[in-house]
């Protein structure tokens, strides 16, 4: 069996969850399958089960683009370029509206059968609008034109499967969930700490992490508008970069400076680091936090409770499939605007709520410690990329013995 794998991310081009997934979910299946990745940049390795061709992206052609068309415009040709060469794949795998494009030429012009993962859905960012301007409008009909023709749809939660089936016109049965994943052996506690000296975090003290790109569906104004609740003497460690817009960067950085002319010790890292680096963190942190407002999954939250640390999150999404309230950590309500999906109803409340679970935990050891065991436990029963490969070859299987 061959599989044809589209996607924007891939090493060492990897920014967000939906990058994790597809490096670790192609690693696992091309131990039992060929695996031919066509993604977004200079990648090139060829030779074995598992071959990666990457394509330009940034593209002098549309240097005159309106600024929030450019990058819409420019996914849409990669994608065209990425069926240039034809494929002898028996499936077709999509990930994420940036190459889903490439999924429906493919369909349509090879007669290859149709795999999308619903990392996310554009219904449900309606801030995606800041970004892309008029382009959210085509982002929405490219995903919404993919996933109604796909052969199967993999859901990466039980809700996120409900959310497809609200807003698209899918047959339930060609939704299958299966989760989201993670390297079991490379995700587990270090006792390297060197990455907290470079930055200054005193690892004598609690602190608190948040890892993930700045932006409105990452939840983190809400966070750092918790920090005046927070203990005073737990750190603050924001890893957080690449923002979604200059807007939201320069709201990030006033909000930040704002906090700290009340309190010194909040770290904020503006990069994305290494998985080391990251894994020492998780590793260290006290309580990590993951104040999403719109999370199909959460993989973050498997990448701490791996490292063994107790987690805060806010119950919306697949977090709630992921996180057990009370078990693993600590699940915080979000009761959410209806003229305005995904906003809080009272933005001050969300955070004091996020300060509250933080403070139980950091003060608490043995409640905090128990957590970490069973959040550990947790992961190993039933977040295996093994496993969930396995689930994904079986789907492939269903589609090629149909054709």
């Amino acid at each position: 069996m061959k599989v044809l794998f589209y996607t924007r991310e891939f090493p060492p081009y990897v920014y967000g969850g939906a990058g994790v997934h597809v490096e670790y979910l192609a690693s696992e299946l091309s131990k039992l399958m060929d695996v031919d990745v066509r993604c977004f940049g200079d990648q090139d390795e060829k030779g074995g089960p598992l071959s990666i061709t990457g394509f330009p992206y940034d593209r002098e052609a549309f240097n005159q683009s309106d600024p929030k068309l450019k990058a819409v415009l420019q996914t849409l040709a990669t994608c065209v370029e990425m069926n240039a060469d034809t494929s002898d794949a028996q499936v077709v795998h999509c990930h994420t509206w940036y190459a889903q494009f490439a999924g429906i030429i493919a369909k349509l012009c090879y007669g290859i059968p149709l795999v999308i993962t619903t990392h996310s859905l554009e219904p449900l960012r309606p801030w995606k609008r800041e970004q892309l301007g008029r382009g959210y409008d085509a982002s929405s009909w490219v995903e919404k034109t993919a996933i109604e023709m796909a052969d199967a749809i993999i859901a990466v939660s039980k809700e996120t499967k409900e959310d497809v089936l609200k807003h698209f016109n899918v047959n339930p049965n060609k939704v299958e969930v299966i989760y989201n994943g993670i390297d079991l052996e490379q995700y587990s506690v270090t006792s390297q700490s060197s990455t907290l000296t470079e930055y200054g975090i005193d690892n004598s003290k609690p602190f608190v992490l948040f890892v993930g790109r700045i932006t409105r569906q990452k939840g983190i104004i809400h966070l750092v508008n918790a920090i005046k609740y927070i203990d005073e003497d737990t750190q603050i460690v924001l890893c957080a970069g690449a923002p979604d817009t200059k807007e939201i960067g320069e709201e990030m950085e006033a909000s930040v400076n704002e906090v700290k002319k009340s309190r010194s010790n909040i770290i904020w890292i503006d990069k994305m680091l290494s998985k080391p680096e990251i894994i020492q963190l998780y590793s260290h942190a006290t309580v990590f936090c993951c104040p999403s407002i719109y999370e199909p999954f959460g993989i973050i939250n498997i990448e701490a409770m791996a490292c063994k640390t107790a987690v805060v999150a806010s119950a919306v999404g697949g977090i709630k499939e992921v996180v057990v309230h009370n078990k693993t950590g600590l699940l915080v309500p979000v009761e959410q605007q209806k003229e305005a999906p995904f906003e809080p109803v009272d933005p001050d409340k969300f955070s004091k709520d996020l300060a509250e679970g933080i403070n139980k935990l950091t003060r608490n050891s043995k409640l905090r410690e128990d957590m970490a065991i069973k959040g550990r436990q947790r992961v190993e029963d039933h977040f295996d990329w093994r496993a969930i490969a396995k689930q994904t070859k079986e789907l492939y299987n269903t589609l090629i013995n149909k054709a």
